[in-house]
């Protein structure tokens, strides 16, 4: 019933969105599972849209905040407003109290805006004065952030950016994809109306069967033998990647990497968890995980190339 219901969600998302069938999948990833993602991208690849897109189909409530380095934390979460009238103080509540939560390039604002914004994604509450108000649910932060520009922005301490789920890189089109992109968007009259599919009963229910899906212990022990190898690379046999590697992946990567998995599994279909869907995800999960040192830096070697590493080396059972 739900797996139609999800392939009409992802085929009316195609009217609009060309391309981005990772992206789509990895969206929906978090969502039902409660995760958070981190999308990072050079400018102009549909991801405020696909965003702005997914609320519409799943008729959430949908809030975009672009993160400038004036904005305040106050901005975010909301503040205490004094009214005359009544002679006392009354709360004004922030854009953050939403569904979904699109934080455009959220690298732009300073440490005190991103910690508001990190601590409503662990506690899924904010404090106002001296109430602690609870966000509704679905909760789910989309954040944003430009590789291309540096000047001006404020990266993500490792212990903040690990609160994501998943970290998503956002290619560029290939060249049939993007003349697509080109002829309907250089329509000037083009206009797209979003038919929505789910709501939030749908969601809830959606995430139970995801709960259901099966993973063997031994995959469970896989995950864990994954993420033990970017914390001990030695006792793996690799020797290599063990010079370049200065913290390996947080707890959250086990819990994540089982959890999309499952979610994974259930969109294809499936009750149950291959190692395929393991090593597809493994990617997304630990990249912002895995801290390389500055030796890394100077040979040029990637997150992505000691995760590949570590896929190939790694056995199952």
């Amino acid at each position: 019933m739900y797996i139609e219901k999800i392939r009409e969600v992802l085929d009316e998302m195609g009217k609009v969105v060309v391309g981005q069938d990772k992206l789509l999948n990895r969206l929906l990833i978090g969502l039902f599972t409660g995760g958070h993602v981190l999308l990072e991208g050079v400018p102009g690849l549909a991801k405020t849209l696909t965003i702005n897109v997914m609320a519409k189909v799943l008729h959430l409530e949908f809030k975009r905040i672009q993160f400038t380095p004036d904005l305040l934390p106050a901005d975010l979460i909301g503040t205490m407003i004094y009214k005359p009238k009544i002679g006392d103080y009354e709360v004004k509540k922030g854009p953050i109290f939403s569904n979904l939560i699109l934080a455009d390039e959220v690298n732009r604002s300073p440490a005190k805006v991103q910690s508001a914004l990190l601590e409503a994604m662990q506690e899924k509450q904010v404090t106002i004065g001296d109430e602690t108000y609870l966000l509704d649910r679905p909760f789910v932060v989309l954040a944003t952030q430009n590789p291309v520009e540096q000047e001006g922005t404020y990266p993500l301490p490792e212990a903040q950016i690990d609160r994501f789920m998943m970290k998503v890189y956002v290619d560029y089109l290939d060249k049939m994809k993007e003349l697509e992109v080109m002829r309907r968007m250089s329509d000037i009259n083009y206009d797209y109306q979003i038919r929505p599919i789910l709501n939030k009963e749908d969601i809830f229910a959606i995430r139970d069967h995801v709960n259901k899906v099966n993973i063997s212990d031994t995959l469970e022990r896989y995950i864990i033998e994954l993420v033990f190898a970017t914390r001990r690379p030695l006792d793996y046999g690799l020797r290599d990647e063990a010079r370049y590697i200065q913290f390996g992946a947080s707890p959250r990567a086990t819990i994540y990497l089982n959890r999309a998995a499952k979610a994974l599994a259930y969109l294809e279909g499936r009750d149950y968890v291959l190692p395929e869907d393991i090593k597809e995800l493994a990617p997304d999960i630990m990249n912002h995980r895995i801290l390389l040192n500055y030796e890394a830096e100077a040979d040029g070697v990637r997150t992505m190339t000691i995760i590949d590493s570590i896929l190939r080396k790694v056995a199952i059972g």
